[in-house]
């Protein structure tokens, strides 16, 4: 994978929030690639303004013609974007695949922190990854470790002001693109009250949970299943069969109720960034009290996570990232949805009955080579909302085997950008 991914003339569609796809079109530029930039709502226009940029302000349904006219016009060989779950963007890969046009598609890292991923065609369920184990012990097995990734630190700074900026702009300024609908609701008041209450919440938590990990780590440890949950706009829904993370719950609890042994409990963990959005205590007792697995289905919200995994029997996933942190630990995982690590011998194979009774072991030998791979190809070191210092990348990312590998504990190489720099 090359600094400039092939591209000669590049289309940029919506990224990350913040300045990402500013930068990255800087790096672009600087290896002589021509570079437009389509954005669809104030948001975007925020983070990214300049001659490179074009506005689309029309319906929906102008949308297929719009693209199909810009990119033939404008020579593009090569689309970068981000979330290929989005209607806008599904649309625009189908065109793309049927001119033989390149899509870049990027999201949050495989493996986390420190990364972010970035495959041709699409990602998660959209992966063209490999499902057979032989493929990555034949090619990366053998293979060294690489070098520790250069550590990016926290990013909940820079993400929670670019996420406010990007809300208050579509809020406040929604008027300048009058047919843009945002494929979730972020209304700058609405985020405003969610992110109070999850404040409030997380304060509440903090003393009422206090005593779960110890639990964990002593009586109950390799005595319960474990079931991170995702947001509830999560586009990985679009990778699995569950109308939303309410009917998610509802099928690992009566399973759970039906095949795990008495004496084995069931930890479901909300997701930190729905805190203020969603609660299902209501619902977990109602079932609980259903199935009468109530005393043994435990529900926390800010548990320090790889405690819960290192001591879990087992993990249940729709198909989070999480997946491939509960493997770090030596902890069998069954996908219930479609995953890039819904590998043989990687993630179980078994029914969701058969894991709940015993779910088997790890194969770490496939894990190690799996990651090795993960990190070969489509893991870029680096984050959305930092800028690593890194020499050559405009961008802040850094690509491997392009760029001189920096010392990881050579503080003197990491930087930040503040908003609105672009290297």
């Amino acid at each position: 994978m090359h600094p400039d991914f092939g591209a000669k003339r590049a289309l940029l569609l919506q990224g990350p929030v913040g300045p990402f796809f500013r930068r990255l079109a800087d790096e672009l530029i600087g290896r002589g690639v021509a570079v437009t930039r389509v954005n669809f709502n104030s948001g975007d226009q925020l983070f990214f303004r300049g001659p490179e940029a074009v506005a689309f302000r029309e319906s929906f349904t102008a949308w297929p013609a719009f693209f199909r006219a810009l990119v033939q016009e404008r020579g593009i060989d090569s689309i970068f974007l981000s979330g290929d779950c989005r209607p806008l963007h599904k649309q625009a890969i189908q065109i793309a695949e049927q001119l033989g046009i390149r899509v870049w598609v990027f999201e949050e890292g495989y493996l986390r922190p420190d990364h972010i991923t970035v495959e041709r065609g699409g990602v998660n369920g959209h992966s063209s990854m490999s499902k057979d184990p032989a493929f990555y012990l034949e090619t990366s097995g053998d293979k060294p470790p690489l070098p520790p990734a250069f550590p990016v630190g926290s990013i909940f700074g820079p993400w929670a002001w670019y996420t406010t900026l990007y809300a208050c702009a579509l809020t406040f300024l929604g008027w300048r693109f009058p047919h843009y609908r945002h494929h979730r609701n972020n209304n700058a008041f609405r985020e405003a009250f969610c992110w109070v209450l999850g404040f409030f919440r997380k304060i509440r938590y903090r003393f009422s949970e206090r005593r779960i990990v110890g639990h964990a780590r002593t009586a109950w440890s390799g005595a319960y299943y474990f079931l991170p949950l995702q947001v509830y706009c999560d586009s990985q829904l679009d990778h699995a069969d569950f109308e939303n993370i309410e009917q998610l719950i509802e099928t690992v609890m009566e399973a759970f109720a039906e095949h795990a042994d008495s004496g084995v409990r069931l930890i479901i963990k909300h997701h930190p960034h729905d805190r203020g959005h969603r609660d299902y205590t209501r619902l977990i007792k109602k079932l609980g009290q259903r199935l009468a697995c109530r005393d043994r289905v435990i529900y926390v919200h800010d548990v320090h996570l790889p405690t819960l995994l290192k001591n879990a029997r087992g993990t249940i996933t729709m198909n989070s990232t999480v997946g491939l942190s509960s493997m770090y630990h030596g902890t069998p995982v069954n996908v219930l949805g479609r995953a890039v690590y819904h590998v043989p011998g990687l993630s179980s194979t078994l029914s969701l009955a058969e894991f709940l009774q015993d779910p088997g072991e790890l194969d770490v030998q496939l894990y190690q080579a799996f990651c090795r791979w993960l990190r070969d190809n489509n893991q870029l070191n680096g984050s959305y909302y930092k800028a690593l210092d890194v020499f050559g990348s405009r961008a802040g990312i850094q690509v491997p085997g392009t760029l001189p590998w920096p010392d990881p504990t050579d503080s003197k190489r990491v930087g930040t950008l503040s908003v609105g720099e672009s290297n």
